[in-house]
């Protein structure tokens, strides 16, 4: 479908279509050989932004994005403020300008489902992710509308939301003294807050909510209480969201354990979660309701952070190289 002299709508057999209305993910190609991929964000950056706020992810596909610095004018074209990663608890590094690696755990393990950030009080609205090394097999970006998944918990598990919503929730790590490359959250308490001062990591840490609680060979993060579930949208459109990191913490359920080492989830009134059959279930509907729709080399993928979640899948075959920008 025509949309205007620079993009042009087109269709992927992946695509998710609902209700209202919403095709999940908008894919955007060049409508013409002699389309400026920069000039023409900055020419339709209006409807781009209410596409993004109304179907969740925009993938633009075609558009001659080969290296960083081009991923990086593709970010700046847009004009986002950049958001801070102080507190991530992925360890990054910087590419160029405001490019970043992803999580630099290792490629065959998978990266649940999550908000990016959704562990604190500040987090991006929005995601960039370039895909310059298409991956031979595998390696996808899983996607997912977070409203669907809050519909089908309150429809499925309504005594377990109800308590997220009343209580929220209370996060819990274990944060080393050295980064842990082999885990998806593995970052070290000074990379997290980019100081080797532990008075200045305990000021950064309070301003998103977080208590540490110092160990011999680490720190205890204690983050919340935070809202479990959250409102976003314009107040006409506005949608509960499943904006909480329980199936990242809980990922393992799948596999017979109950929780990540050095990691879990309260509820924010100090009670446990243990509605581990409804955890379960969360994961079985993230599974199904997902989009995983291929890299192709120079994709730009732009998420809606307030409304999707992403995730990875492992490498099977390489290479695979996608970075990644946050903006608010």
């Amino acid at each position: 479908m025509a949309t205007g002299k620079f993009f042009q709508e087109v269709n992927l057999l992946e695509q998710k279509s609902y209700a209202d209305g919403i095709v999940f993910p908008t894919v955007l190609s060049p409508a013409s050989n002699t389309c400026n991929f920069t000039e023409a964000i900055k020419a339709q950056k209006p409807w781009l932004e209410s596409l993004l706020e109304t179907n969740g992810v925009i993938l633009f596909r075609g558009f001659h994005v080969e290296s960083p610095s081009d991923f990086n004018d593709v970010v700046e074209a847009f004009g986002f403020p950049e958001a801070p990663y102080v507190g991530g608890r992925a360890p990054r590094t910087k590419v160029v300008g405001r490019v970043f690696t992803a999580n630099e755990s290792p490629p065959d393990k998978r990266v649940p489902f999550h908000h990016e950030m959704a562990y604190g009080p500040d987090f991006p609205n929005k995601l960039f992710f370039f895909c310059e090394e298409e991956p031979v097999s595998g390696g996808e970006t899983p996607i997912l509308l977070s409203h669907i998944i809050y519909e089908k918990m309150k429809e499925r598990q309504p005594n377990f939301v109800s308590r997220l919503e009343e209580h929220g929730v209370t996060y819990v790590k274990i944060m080393s003294d050295e980064v842990n490359s082999s885990d998806i959250g593995g970052s070290d308490w000074r990379s997290a807050y980019m100081t080797d001062d532990k008075k200045v990591a305990e000021e950064r840490a309070a301003k998103l909510e977080t208590k540490l609680e110092w160990l011999e060979n680490g720190v205890k993060l204690i983050t919340g209480p935070l809202p479990a579930i959250r409102i976003f949208g314009e107040k006409d459109n506005q949608r509960k969201t499943w904006f909480n990191f329980t199936s990242l913490f809980y990922d393992g359920l799948k596999n017979n354990n109950i929780q990540k080492p050095g990691s879990f989830a309260t509820y924010g009134n100090g009670d446990p979660m243990v509605e581990y059959d409804a955890i379960v279930d969360c994961l079985r509907i993230m599974d199904e309701e997902c989009v995983i729709t291929p890299w192709k080399k120079g994709d730009v993928m732009l998420v809606n952070n307030l409304m999707a979640l992403h995730a990875r899948q492992p490498l099977l075959k390489p290479p695979r190289r996608v970075l990644a920008s946050l903006c608010k």
